[in-house]
């Protein structure tokens, strides 16, 4: 039947918002006497919720549950998102302009009461058809569950629809899923060239969204 959906993700798609995590997180292991690592961001990009969390309070050494921990930063970035949503250019437009042409999904590892508070303060609430968090699902980024579920929700197979990603568990994630694949790396968390190179296609801007690329008929 074609494409006949797009599913974004949020973080590092929509929003820039992977520096806000990483300093957040950062200075909540640190005020917990936890070791924060370098890499320590790039590897709970994607996760869920429950994996983050579990991640800070076992692999980091954050003196505290998981689910406080869980509480505790999603009430930080809760405070971040209240004063400022840090819009990518082009998104609010991107995701107008195909709403006019799909179905619409969100496929997001925030929570998903910090996704509701960042697409009600941008005004694109409205515009998707079906909003998932991997805290909803089995199995955060890279497994294939949230698209998996978006799809079913949208009632598509899917492969009837195109997923736009920008890092590396994310990636994986679509193409597990089946969806045609349209990656938005972000230059301060590129996601590696293995998940890059799944990609059908890559754009630095979402200006680039086209029908063509969406479709695949350029």
């Amino acid at each position: 039947m074609g494409i006949a959906a797009v599913v974004f993700d949020m973080d590092g798609v929509l929003i820039d918002s992977e520096p806000i995590w990483e300093k957040v997180r950062h200075d909540y292991v640190v005020l917990k006497n936890g070791r924060w690592k370098p890499d320590s961001q790039k590897k709970m990009m994607g996760m869920s919720t429950v994996e983050w969390s579990s991640y800070l309070a076992d692999d980091l050494g954050v003196a505290e549950p998981a689910d406080k921990v869980a509480a505790d930063i999603i009430d930080l970035m809760a405070d971040e998102y209240a004063h400022h949503v840090p819009l990518l250019p082009g998104a609010i437009d991107a995701v107008r302009r195909c709403a006019g042409s799909w179905k619409l999904g969100l496929a997001s590892s925030s929570p998903a009461a910090l996704i509701d508070l960042v697409l009600a303060k941008s005004g694109l609430l409205g515009s998707f058809a079906v909003v998932l968090s991997t805290e909803e699902v089995g199995r955060g980024k890279p497994a294939p569950d949230v698209y998996l579920t978006v799809a079913q929700r949208l009632g598509l197979e899917p492969n009837d629809c195109t997923a736009v990603e920008d890092s590396t568990n994310g990636l994986l994630s679509a193409h597990g899923a089946g969806m045609r694949l349209i990656a938005a790396p972000r230059p301060e968390f590129p996601p590696s060239p293995d998940a890059l190179a799944l990609a059908d296609a890559v754009i630095d801007d979402l200006g680039l969204l086209t029908s063509d690329i969406v479709t695949g008929t350029a």
